[in-house]
């Protein structure tokens, strides 16, 4: 019988335990005030390639206002519908572009077919990323708001 006690006491201590586990909370889904204002492009990750950095010679900036957003495509510009639903972030159903022959071209087709479409949402401090079964991209915050 004093077996069985310890045993029951044991787990009773084990259960308690795990009740204060110290795993953090999943993280709440941005609202649309934290993700407001202008990103700038880090990098791109197209799905099954290599992380591709923002060129360094041409802007690629991204800003949400009102409903609305709109992308900096080194010399063209687009802009369109968004929609945030939890961390579901839908952009489009297409952009409306620009399409100026920029230097950056190629680099700026991939990084507007990543941009449209819905995307989970990930907010940590002053960087913002968008990823889908379509790749990742990784913006920081401008210090423009």
């Amino acid at each position: 019988m004093t077996i069985f006690r310890s045993f029951f006491v044991l787990a009773l201590v084990a259960a308690a335990g795990c009740s204060q586990s110290s795993v953090p909370a999943a993280p709440s889904a941005p609202t649309q005030d934290q993700i407001a204002g202008q990103w700038n492009l880090a990098f791109v990750r197209p799905a099954g390639e290599a992380a591709q950095a923002a060129p360094s010679d041409a802007p690629y900036t991204l800003a949400f206002a009102d409903n609305r957003v709109s992308t900096r495509v080194d010399c063209n510009v687009c802009t369109g519908p968004f929609a945030l639903v939890g961390d579901a972030l839908t952009t489009g159903p297409a952009l409306a572009c620009t399409r100026a022959a920029c230097p950056t071209m190629a680099f700026g087709d991939v990084y507007t077919a990543l941009l449209t479409g819905t995307s989970k949402v990930t907010l940590a401090g002053d960087t913002l990323v968008l990823s889908s079964a379509r790749g990742v991209l990784h913006f920081t915050r401008s210090a423009v708001r």
